[in-house]
């Protein structure tokens, strides 16, 4: 069976084509069009879909798309803030302001520097006026109650809105491709329990998705078991840990949908224990296996404590919250049904933090992380489901699912930047010795990968000796952080480098999950680790990607270091290369010293 996986088109739209189980081809709209995040219709990954698999539209048997019609959608949401106002009206949180009092002497005094922040105890400062007008809004019961009312409402008919002009552009893209009459919808959670369980090989295992809204749901659990899916229990939103995120995303100054990742490496630097009580007394657990949020989609509280507090304990507090409740949630179900594997998909498990914290639950012994975990994955995750031959399948080798280019194709991208290149006889020993000789080197090499990572094949390459190369290199690029760069590992060296690695090293061949680190990864990858002493490795075999192992084992025979920086290879706010055009341009725009696409070398001219 071919189907045509197509997901949500409000951000991040996503093309894949599924033929009895196997994902022959993915990718996101965003590699063609060159727009971060693309919403609408993906009518040029479609293109290259079918161009790459030489599958014609009229070959198609059904086209996933994993969201109800509009109609029912709207009547979910009404459904689900109808049931929220009950609740809302029943709930007495403890009165914030002792427990706001309380939080202001437990802040610390601080003086190191953060990089990023102009002194490490700010405060997101708004003005007198707004920030009276959050703490009216936020944190006073009768007004905060008013205002999380009306958000409520403004939520509620904007989605609507949204979910009826996302299905014209539906409507109209698959009637220009002439298969309109194929179209399959299902209930978002659906699409995200299918794509993590059946990826992962696991034969028994808890499916827990997390995420902001889908079809009435923000998140589920189902069982998976010799191939079959049953749902058990679905988190009614608007008691969304993906929104809990959101909110403190949004009030620390960074886009919600593209920038969750900042806060979660700002956390790190900050104290837990100033905040957590106040946002725990938010969560409601009377219901066993389940949990709501009491005016969670109120974002004044959270612009409140951005104003009032410093930011890094505003962004330590969520993200321990987050965890205790996503830990506190998997722990029941996981005594629920005596299962010890635990499969995740859904935005939320985007922070590899909160996955290593639930890798560390005891029990756990197998994790895997869908590694298009975000909406941008629904898409395939329904074909799979919908194209499923039955069974458990062993769990995918890579994801590199999306276009490739040839050597005429790169060619002609050199050619017209006028760019000289070398062709070595020995790439990845040669890349390897730049590289340890300091320069900062572009791999692009055959196909490209799906999802939010690079892994390998459209990535930037760097030694990791030197911790100050989070500074410099993220200025190079346009772009700020407060994680450190990402480190590639040789696999045969993980456990010398990150510790309690058993059951979640398949999970970390994707980036989708951080480790503590060792010692001995501490002293020869310094510029990888985390203040709080983690990483979030990619683990690399030798059989998944022969040249970018072989530029890994090089750089180990000249260093002893079996750890490389990777970094996407984009520029700020671009989304990551997709053909020779795009990464010769990056390299250009990029300061980058080197690129190594496809057999050749190509030294930047402006870096001589």
């Amino acid at each position: 069976m071919i189907v045509l996986g197509i997901s949500p088109l409000d951000k991040d739209a996503n093309a894949s084509i599924v033929v009895d189980g196997k994902v022959l081809f993915a990718a996101g709209e965003e590699r063609f069009s060159r727009r971060k995040q693309h919403s609408g219709f993906p009518a040029l990954a479609i293109q290259a879909a079918l161009a790459a698999t030489g599958v014609a539209a009229r070959d198609i048997d059904a086209v996933a798309y994993p969201f109800l019609d509009a109609d029912t959608e709207s009547r979910h949401i009404e459904q689900a803030l109808r049931a929220n106002a009950q609740f809302e009206s029943g709930f007495r949180p403890p009165a914030l302001d002792p427990l706001l009092a309380a939080a202001k002497g437990r802040v610390p005094q601080r003086t190191k520097p953060i990089d990023g922040l102009a002194e490490p105890n700010q405060r997101f400062r708004k003005g007198v006026a707004k920030e009276a007008f959050y703490r009216l809004a936020g944190a006073t019961d009768a007004m905060s109650r008013r205002a999380a009312a009306r958000l409520c409402a403004q939520w509620a008919r904007v989605a609507s809105k949204e979910h009826q002009h996302w299905q014209s552009e539906l409507t109209r893209g698959m009637r220009e491709l002439g298969i309109s009459a194929r179209l399959e919808r299902r209930e978002h959670h659906s699409s995200h329990a299918a794509n993590a369980y059946h990826a992962s090989g696991f034969d028994s295992a808890l499916i827990v998705t997390l995420d902001g809204y889908g079809s009435g749901l923000a998140g589920s659990v189902s069982l998976g078991r010799a191939g079959r899916i049953e749902r058990l229990h679905g988190l009614k939103f608007p008691h969304s840990l993906g929104s809990f995120y959101e909110m403190v995303t949004s009030s620390l100054g960074f886009r919600p949908d593209r920038h969750a990742g900042k806060i979660v490496g700002l956390a790190a630097y900050g104290d837990p224990a100033v905040l957590s009580d106040v946002l725990l007394s938010r969560f409601d657990h009377s219901e066993p296996g389940d949990f709501r949020i009491y005016q969670n989609l109120n974002v004044y509280l959270s612009r409140h404590l951005a104003a009032e507090f410093p930011v890094v304990d505003v962004a330590a507090a969520y993200q321990t919250v987050l965890e205790r409740m996503a830990c506190r949630y998997v722990e029941h179900w996981l005594r629920a049904t005596g299962t010890t594997n635990v499969v995740l998909s859904g935005g939320v498990t985007a922070n590899v933090k909160l996955n290593q914290r639930i890798h560390e639950i005891e029990g756990v012994n197998g994790l895997f992380v869908y590694p298009n975990m975000g909406d941008g994955g629904c898409g395939t995750g329904l074909a799979l489901s919908l194209s499923w031959p039955g069974g458990v399948r062993d769990s995918i080798r890579d994801v590199y699912w999306g276009p490739e280019f040839s050597e005429k194709e790169i060619d002609a991208a050199l050619d017209a930047a006028r760019l000289t290149r070398s062709k070595p006889a020995n790439l990845a020993a040669f890349v390897a010795q730049k590289i340890h000789a300091g320069q900062v080197v572009a791999r692009f090499a055959g196909r490209m990968e799906y999802g939010p990572r690079a892994l390998g094949n459209r990535s930037i390459l760097y030694h990791g000796r030197e911790p100050q190369v989070n500074q410099w290199l993220n200025k190079r690029l346009g772009r700020t952080e407060f994680m450190p760069f990402a480190p590639v590992t040789l696999w045969e060296a993980r456990e010398r480098c990150y510790q309690h690695t058993s059951g979640a090293e398949h999970a970390a061949e994707f980036m989708t999950v951080t480790f503590d680190c060792t010692s001995f990864m501490k002293s020869t990858c310094p510029a990888a680790v985390h203040v709080d002493g983690t990483a979030r490795p990619q683990l690399i075999r030798r059989e998944v990607n022969p040249g970018y192992y072989d530029i890994l084992k090089e750089h180990e025979r000249l260093s002893g270091s079996p750890s490389l920086i990777n970094t996407s290879f984009n520029m700020h706010e671009e989304p990551i290369v997709c053909s020779p055009a795009d990464a010769v341009r990056a390299f250009l725009d990029g300061r980058i010293d080197g690129l190594a696409i496809g057999p050749y070398y190509v030294e930047n001219p402006g870096q001589r």
